[in-house]
């Protein structure tokens, strides 16, 4: 655990060195063992000063748009590209930088196929299966507008390779062997006329619990029925599972009829969105979520921008520093700069120092406006 005094300036996320590599071995020995290829997705997590780290280790890149085909190209071998809808002035870059491209309807694979050269096409399915409780977060929602369903490709379109899905949430090993089992129930017609398949994310291979023998038996199983078959995952938050903190510093705390918030130098609402979007109240250093205690409140207006009910084991004081745990995945890609709020600093943790990669002042907030 890291010293939040170590860092200089808060609030800052701070990348813990080893935890990440400790993530990326297990990654690595997995694809090995079984063949499998597992890419990183930037929509998660896009902290490039660690992309040679991910490339080494990570199969290629997924992007949901051009800026994130342009941040990722310089360092993995192959990009993947996937959007519900293509900007259609971005789309020909797109084309130029993919190794596979992945379209959300039959209509985008008919107005963009002859835009590509090269690339493996596919498309994106709905597998019909779900265990995401959040409806914000469930891509298999009645009336989803993620994905064909079966009765959309009673055969495979000409010049179609893959297959792409995504239907889980930092979810186990029994709703990945679930999906599979879904997948040839609902698709099975055109499995043997794929090249790959994409399983897409919410696979959390590396935190602990996750059962990696239901895992191994099941790729094992499914590989063994569908040898002409290449597997993708891309589970962005697996990479970075546990891998880093926020740091921020108490300012205030304020009394209000029985309730005391300690007013906090960061904001849930434009630096942790996901805090109040899931909802969740992330895990705090020293403190337990419980049914009465301290509030957490952010430094924005906006009257919802605190979370959760803490107990601390010491009482907290003006000046404090709180470490929120598991801060990497979905928070430095989501921030915003509402109220004018200055983002917090992204740093490493490495051999016991700390070093700030990036700052943010004025100038990052004029640039976002005219």
């Amino acid at each position: 655990m890291i010293d939040p005094y170590a860092i200089t300036h808060t609030p800052a996320f701070v990348l813990e060195y080893e935890a990440l590599k400790k993530n990326l071995h297990l990654i690595k020995h997995l694809q090995e063992e079984f063949e499998v290829s597992f890419l990183f997705a930037l929509k998660g997590f896009a902290m490039h000063a660690v992309f040679p780290e991910l490339a080494s280790c990570a199969h290629g890149a997924t992007a949901s748009s051009l800026n994130e085909a342009l941040l990722a190209s310089p360092f993995f071998a192959e990009v993947h590209a996937y959007a519900p809808v293509y900007q259609e002035r971005e789309f020909e870059a797109i084309a130029r930088i993919a190794s596979h491209i992945t379209f959300n309807s039959l209509n985008q694979y008919h107005k963009h196929k002859d835009e590509v050269q090269g690339a493996s096409l596919g498309l994106r399915i709905n597998p019909l299966y779900s265990t995401v409780s959040t409806a914000l977060y469930d891509p298999c929602s009645p009336g989803s507008r993620l994905g064909l369903l079966p009765e959309e490709l009673a055969i495979l379109p000409e010049g179609i390779e893959g297959l792409h899905v995504h239907n889980l949430c930092e979810s186990g090993a029994e709703d990945m062997a679930a999906t599979l089992v879904s997948l040839e129930k609902h698709y099975g017609h055109l499995l043997d006329k794929l090249v790959w398949l994409n399983l897409g994310g919410g696979h959390l291979v590396t935190r602990k619990g996750y059962d990696l023998d239901l895992f191994r038996s099941s790729v094992r199983a499914f590989k063994q029925r569908h040898p002409n078959i290449t597997l993708f995952f891309e589970p962005g938050a697996a990479f970075v599972w546990e891998t880093g903190y926020l740091v921020t510093k108490v300012l205030d705390i304020v009394k209000n009829r029985g309730y005391t918030t300690l007013m906090l130098d960061t904001s849930f609402a434009a630096h942790m969105p996901d805090c109040l979007e899931m909802p969740y109240a992330p895990n705090v250093v020293g403190a337990t979520v419980g049914e009465s205690g301290y509030r957490l409140g952010g430094s924005s207006c906006l009257a919802g921008d605190w979370v959760g009910s803490y107990t601390f084991e010491k009482e907290p004081q003006v000046g404090d520093r709180l470490v929120l745990l598991d801060m990497m995945h979905y928070t430095m890609v989501k921030t915003t700069m509402f109220n004018g709020i200055a983002l917090p600093d992204i740093g490493i943790m490495q051999d016991g120092a700390y070093r700030v990669v990036k700052s943010f002042g004025f100038d990052e907030y004029q640039r976002r406006l005219s």
